[in-house]
């Protein structure tokens, strides 16, 4: 399996993607990965190229502004906009420096929430859409677990695991989590307008035991979403269904996406 990795630049910094070639007997439409918050490509591990394997699709991931190898963010997150701005602005810079046409998205976490912002906000290049563990609004049970782990990470050596893959940049990186979805503006947050301007299918991975997000959230782009939606609620899963069960989740994905 080919892998490469590059910077696409931008504006505001440069950005650091992998990519995991394909099957080039299939069409080029890859599939591009959104790191959740704490996230980073090397966090992705060996995700990237099984998907590559079992899809046979070109697989891309970066790492968001102010994440893992990419530049310094010059500031503070917006809680009300971070999400949904992905898709006009760094996102868009990677696909005119990739001179990317149509793609596929997967995004885990707060990427599933941008990934459902750039479906919506892109809908005649975004063909499909993979969530897993997406966010839709301000459940107190995500922002019980965040308030949890911040106070673990405020332990003494609780931002080592995270500056093994930001650097210097890990406390900002907990801080653009924590902090902004805990701001009083955030209470508010909903993706209930993004979710009406779906239009692609969507594949819908959520575990019924993710301490960071109810069914309520799955449940909430099945009942909003123009488009045809595949919900996979996962027994007794957590909120990272793509490590403690990998071959199932591959599986659900292959099959989603050679309906695309």
């Amino acid at each position: 399996m080919t892998m490469t990795e590059g910077w696409i630049k931008t504006p505001r910094g440069n950005l650091f993607l992998r990519e995991w070639a394909g099957d080039p007997d299939m069409p080029d439409m890859p599939l591009i990965l959104m790191h959740d918050s704490l996230g980073s490509v090397d966090l992705w591990r060996d995700f990237p190229v099984a998907l590559a394997k079992a899809t046979g699709r070109r697989v891309i991931a970066y790492d968001r502004l102010g994440f893992g190898r990419s530049d310094p963010h010059p500031g503070r997150l917006d809680p009300l906009s971070f999400i949904t701005s992905e898709a006009r602005g760094d996102f868009m810079h990677l696909l005119d420096g990739l001179g990317i046409g149509d793609f596929a998205v997967l995004g885990h976490s707060v990427g599933g929430g941008m990934g459902l912002g750039i479906a919506a906000a892109l809908p005649d290049r975004c063909r499909a859409l993979v969530t897993i563990a997406a966010q839709t609004f301000a459940e107190p049970l995500t922002l019980s677990g965040i308030r949890d782990a911040r106070r673990d990470f405020m332990r003494p050596g609780g931002l080592d695991g995270l500056a093994r893959y930001h650097g210097v940049k890990a406390d900002w990186v907990l801080s653009a989590w924590t902090e902004t979805w805990l701001a009083p503006e955030f209470a508010t947050w909903s993706l209930d307008e993004t979710l009406t301007r779906l239009r692609c299918p969507v594949l819908v991975i959520h575990g019924d035991a993710d301490g960071y997000g109810s069914p309520a959230h799955p449940e909430r782009i099945v009942a909003l979403a123009n488009g045809p939606v595949t919900l996979r609620l996962l027994p007794g899963e957590g909120h990272f269904p793509h490590r403690s069960d990998p071959a199932g989740t591959l599986a659900a994905i292959a099959a989603f996406l050679l309906t695309t």
